[in-house]
């Protein structure tokens, strides 16, 4: 079999990016998806593998539906889809939060990965050999919610429904999926961590951070086992942070 074919989305930067240099390290082809073509092509700048950039919206049907038909244009196939993009909120009063801000964050969170997953499924199971792995971006808050992050967190646990229900309703296709969920990389959204952020009891702490590149090397294991097993859930975090025993 030639070179496995990855798609990330939201390569541009933080864990979408350390992701997509992690399985260019192992060997795959990336697609990188993402809204901003120069952050995709920084990202591609900064391996020596094989990369293809692709401007997305993972909200707009359309958009996504292009991108999965450019992938299938220039590698024939599909072996991989992260499902990573994703946005958050303000952190305000769930009752002070704007009906916009909330579809914002359920478009790009949920029905993105929910419209990829699709347009994977479609590849994925007509493709020779047939079959394909999804592994979806959690996140922590998957597990337990920091305050003022209704959105977030419902999004992220709705995540685990489609991880669940794809992982279903793909074993007839041989695709298999698995989530990741993270805590605390040090990416540019986590910088935030360092200066402290609002706790369960709402007191402001300084929280432990890891190096992204752990998450890379995670998601490259799953990655590469056989279709016959899965890793259904895995948890991978900064050691000390504030997550078991939370609230």
């Amino acid at each position: 079999m030639e070179k496995k074919i990855a798609l990330v989305t939201g390569a541009g930067s933080g864990i979408g990016r350390a992701v997509a240099l992690a399985l260019s390290d192992a060997g795959f082809s990336v697609a990188l998806a993402g809204r901003r073509a120069d952050a995709l092509e920084a990202t591609a700048a900064a391996g020596t593998g094989d990369f293809f950039c692709i401007p997305t919206d993972v909200t707009d049907p359309v958009s996504v539906a292009a991108l999965f038909a450019a992938v299938k244009a220039r590698f024939g196939r599909l072996d991989l889809l992260f499902n990573n993009a994703g946005t958050g909120a303000r952190a305000v009063p769930m009752e002070d939060l704007a009906f916009e801000e909330w579809k914002r964050v359920v478009d790009t969170n949920l029905t993105g990965p929910f419209l990829c997953t699709q347009e994977a499924i479609r590849i994925m199971k007509d493709q020779t050999p047939r079959g394909g792995r999804i592994i979806n971006n959690g996140s922590i808050s998957a597990s337990a919610p920091r305050p003022y992050s209704a959105p977030y967190t419902a999004t992220k646990h709705a995540i685990t429904g489609l991880t669940k229900a794809t992982s279903l309703d793909g074993r007839v296709h041989d695709i298999a999926c698995g989530q990741i969920d993270i805590g605390n990389a040090d990416t540019e959204m986590a910088q935030k961590m360092k200066s402290g952020v609002p706790q369960a009891d709402l007191s402001i702490r300084v929280e432990p951070v890891m190096d992204p590149r752990h998450v890379g090397a995670a998601v490259v294991y799953m990655a590469g086992l056989p279709l016959d097993a899965n890793v259904q859930f895995m948890t991978v975090m900064a050691t000390k942070m504030p997550f078991v025993g939370r609230g």
